[in-house]
């Protein structure tokens, strides 16, 4: 409801902000959304309000529910269902945060039972209300939310009957799967009444169209709370076997052939500073970075893999969590806070890497937005560690742009002509150390990496011997340190 009356102001500040400027608000054509892939609302299509909170892309509640599926396969592949649907069994995903409000949520399986129960991301969720809710709203996501769902098939691009009775989830609750570029309902809301909504895109793919990646080969890097790297393959489901994920990149129109994408999901990025800053409190403004690290000299060698949440791409570890490796007694804060950037820049080599092994070469050079590359100092650190030049365009919002590009050319607007060739303003870093800096860098890397595994060890909550050393192992100490009292006062008697 938050982000539902968030986006209503928005349309209000946005109208007003026009007539300030002696803009017309009816030049306004068209409304594209773009949201948060992953993140899972489930709500009462007869009352419209939502059944429970949203469930964020990055919780991880959902852990367990991985773990119960897992079991259900042969050799516990997390891989098994990628075939379908392009994804690896993880928590991250919308199928197993729909799972897990079946499971916990009263209210979501009375809905289902009743025949009340509507699914979606935020886009089908913001769609419905923003087309007239519970009186005539419009159902509907596109193909590329519906591929994180772990619920359509890559391929087809409709909701599989296999998927659906995997995670036992009924279709009627699901929204209706279209292209990204298309007319699909109008605003009912007062201030934009009668303007079409004719554009969807996830975030990262938005930024994709956004970079205008519209060519096979070409990749761009989202910096925000997390870190995504998407490769443009073309109109070819590229199947990779180095951990990266297939997803649907975009499809501008129902009648054009959809395009998709290799995507590296980083799960920690810009948020390891808001943690740097509310739990360690040792920084107190984002802002500060730059200047604070810049007195660090390049012979930091400590490493910080912030896995709060495990490890995404290439890893996929939630059994992952995070370490910082190479403390001496000369580390002070400053250090930890150039580990946490170079972190970020690390893991970007990392999908780097595994897109080479992938598609056979290596980018010749990397495409970046989002908030974050703001940070000058970011960017040269990214030249440095993947050792090719970083373009920056100076309109870093590419999301935004991006679903603006989607919903300008769909059917029934063309507003927006879309040049394949077209590029964006921008400015560019160049790597500056020396490729054995590099390497060994990378190498220690690896190695902080190998030590973040196998931390969060997840007990069988069924397995009564589990249960039996949980209840005893307390009963036991209790004892023991009794009797070890009892023989030293004892002695201390004799």
């Amino acid at each position: 409801m938050e982000i539902l009356e968030a986006v209503r102001e928005c349309l209000h500040q946005t109208v007003f902000n026009l007539r300030q400027l002696t803009i017309d608000p009816s030049d306004i054509v068209a409304v594209g959304i773009t949201n948060q892939r992953e993140t899972t609302v489930v709500w009462d299509s007869t009352t419209g309000e939502p059944l429970y909170n949203a469930i964020v892309w990055m919780d991880m509640r959902t852990t367990l529910i991985a773990d119960t599926v897992l079991k259900k396969i042969r050799n516990q592949n997390k891989n098994y269902l990628k075939p379908l649907c392009g994804l690896p069994i993880s928590p991250y995903f919308s199928a197993l945060k729909l799972m897990w409000l079946l499971e916990n949520v009263p209210r979501v399986r009375e809905a289902i039972d009743n025949k009340r129960c509507m699914f979606g991301t935020i886009d089908s969720w913001l769609i419905w209300n923003l087309t007239g809710g519970k009186n005539v709203g419009v159902h509907a996501t596109d193909v590329t939310n519906a591929s994180r769902t772990m619920l359509m098939n890559i391929a087809t691009l409709k909701w599989d009957p296999t998927l659906l009775s995997f995670f036992n989830i009924p279709i009627e609750i699901l929204p209706e799967i279209r292209s990204s570029s298309e007319i699909y309902g109008y605003i009912q809301d007062d201030v934009l009444a009668g303007v079409p909504i004719s554009g969807c895109l996830g975030d990262q793919q938005s930024a994709l169209v956004g970079q205008m990646c519209l060519q096979k080969g070409l990749a761009k890097s989202t910096y925000g709370t997390g870190c995504f790297l998407l490769y443009n393959t073309g109109t070819a489901i590229v199947d990779s076997s180095h951990g990266l994920l297939t997803t649907v990149a975009y499809q501008l129109g129902p009648q054009t052939p959809p395009v998709y994408a290799l995507e590296g999901s980083v799960a920690i990025a810009g948020a390891v500073f808001h943690w740097l800053r509310d739990n360690l409190e040792i920084l107190t403004d984002i802002k500060d970075i730059e200047p604070l690290v810049e007195q660090i000299p390049n012979d930091n060698h400590i490493m910080f893999v912030p896995a709060f949440s495990g490890l995404y791409a290439p890893y996929w570890r939630k059994d992952a969590r995070g370490v910082i490796c190479g403390i001496t007694e000369d580390t002070n804060s400053t250090h930890i806070i150039k580990a946490a950037l170079q972190a970020i820049c690390f893991q970007t080599r990392d999908i780097l890497e595994a897109m080479k092994e992938d598609t056979g070469f290596m980018l010749s050079k990397l495409l970046v937005d989002g908030a974050m590359t703001s940070n000058n100092l970011l960017m040269q650190m990214q030249a440095d560690i993947c050792g090719i030049p970083v373009v920056r365009p100076l309109m870093c919002e590419t999301t935004a742009l991006g679903v603006a590009i989607a919903a300008g050319s769909a059917d029934g607007i063309r507003k927006w002509d879309i040049k394949i060739d077209a590029t964006l303003p921008s400015d560019t870093f160049l790597p500056a150390i020396a490729e054995n800096e590099r390497d060994v860098l990378y190498s220690q890397w690896k190695m902080a990496i190998d030590r973040s595994f196998d931390w969060e060890l997840v007990a069988d909550t069924n397995d009564a011997t589990w249960n039996i050393h949980k209840a005893t192992a307390p009963g036991i100490f209790l004892i023991s340190t009794i009797l070890l009292l009892m023989i030293a006062n004892y002695h201390s008697v004799l």
